[in-house]
């Protein structure tokens, strides 16, 4: 008998086809749910390394903006001769260091914590003092002034729980006493380098980077929108545009220390005197980072839709006004987007720096562009080669001024971005 014409088969039939549709329905919903849940775990494992990073990099760096400092006091009046006019002129510290600064403030360590009191103090105490009495002139008529001064390393070592036991002893009792503290180091943020972790600051570095990110902005942003609009709106197309477009993606895959190493042929045997100065090293980054804003230029300039070109054309706009007045405005932001990521990729390289001699010891912040200079990154690199403790607690907070300079960046970067963004 045909199961056409057996209402019990047909209705058995159509129960089996429902039942599959229903398992195929409910493995689509499983499917469509585990793929969901995923997306979200690898959401959340992301956020959670993010939050650890932050938190490890802040409880690191948070030790490193302290610092172990003596407070005592120093006699000024009567003691020292120092015409207040001096120290309105250029380099007060060094007729401060004439007039026999170091010795007084030595001195009133001896007196203030017996013999080998000077020990206490790091070599370089006497500048901060120096840099008060510069800062108030006024204190030149006190009859003493206190001060808290860095302690030197031994004794910061000590105070860590590290050193001789006598040295321990003492500085526990000093700590007891209110002479010893472990302070905020608020002059982290306005020294330069130095040999001493007690003395050392962020600022020297802070302000290279700073220099040298400006130099490869100016440098690498225009040439590298310029190059975009012409591949992408005038060149023809044939084998020598296919041969700049593949070595533009090549130079943007190209390891950074290459790059280094074409600043050190070109740029340093052109300009021998600025070994180490914020031109050459913003020049090199320039170079690493033009290819990865041609790509993303480009990319961003054909996403703008054709009839915004048409339209333009149609109301009578020159080619020209038709790609700088509407096809540029509107891929901006994606253009800006690539900036973000090459700028991002330049500030923390190390590599292409070394090359052309950015890792020297620069005491001082640089003055001008074509100044002696070391960056973030290669400070931070020199300062995790070092032994003492003391750096190692630095190195932890230059990389959150590392970590804060790009968020801040980036932030300027997006901020422009959504300025600039146009929706359609």
């Amino acid at each position: 008998m045909s199961t056409k014409n057996d209402p019990a088969a047909l209705e058995a039939l159509r129960k089996a086809r429902q039942a599959r549709m229903q398992a195929g329905l409910a493995r689509r919903y499983r499917s469509d749910a585990l793929f969901r849940w995923a997306g979200f775990g690898a959401v959340g494992f992301s956020v959670l390394i993010l939050v650890l990073l932050l938190v490890s990099m802040a409880s690191s760096g948070w030790a490193g903006f302290h610092r172990s400092e003596i407070r005592m006091s120093v006699p000024i009046r009567g003691h020292m001769q120092v015409d207040p006019a001096r120290l309105a002129q250029p380099d007060p510290l060094g007729g401060l260091e004439v007039a026999g600064l170091p010795a007084l403030v030595n001195s009133a360590a001896i007196t203030a914590f017996g013999p080998g009191g000077d020990a206490l103090i790091a070599d370089g105490a006497w500048r901060e003092v120096g840099q008060q009495l510069v800062d108030d002139p006024s204190l030149l008529m006190a009859n003493e002034i206190k001060v808290s001064v860095p302690a030197s390393d031994d004794l910061a070592n000590a105070q860590r729980g590290g050193g001789d036991a006598a040295l321990r002893q003492r500085a526990a009792r000093l700590a007891s006493d209110g002479k010893l503290v472990h302070a905020f180091d608020t002059g982290f943020l306005v020294r330069a380098d130095a040999t001493n972790p007690q003395s050392v600051g962020i600022w020297g570095a802070l302000k290279g980077s700073m220099m040298t990110m400006f130099i490869t902005l100016v440098l690498a942003f225009p040439v590298g929108v310029l190059s975009a609009l012409y591949l992408e709106e005038y060149a023809a197309r044939n084998r020598w545009t296919d041969l700049i477009e593949i070595s533009i993606n090549n130079l943007a895959a190209v390891p950074s220390i290459i790059f280094g190493l074409l600043g050190l042929a070109v740029f340093l045997a052109a300009f021998p005197n600025y070994r180490s100065a914020p031109l050459i090293g913003g020049m090199t980054l320039a170079l690493m980072t033009m290819p990865v804003i041609v790509i993303s230029g480009r990319n961003a300039i054909k996403a703008v839709p054709p009839s915004i070109r048409d339209a333009a054309l149609a109301m009578g706009a020159s080619p020209v006004q038709v790609v700088f007045h509407h096809v540029l405005p509107l891929a901006l932001p994606g253009i800006l987007t690539g900036t973000i990521i090459g700028m991002a990729r330049a500030l923390g390289e190390t590599a292409p720096l070394l090359m052309i001699g950015m890792r020297a010891f620069v005491a001082s912040p640089p003055s001008d562009f074509t100044s002696p200079a070391t960056v973030l990154p290669v400070q931070i690199f020199l300062w995790s080669d070092e032994i003492d403790r003391g750096f190692i607690e630095r190195t932890s907070a230059a990389i959150v001024v590392l970590l804060i300079f790009l968020l801040v960046m980036n932030g300027v970067a997006i901020y422009l971005r959504s300025r600039f963004e146009k929706r359609w």
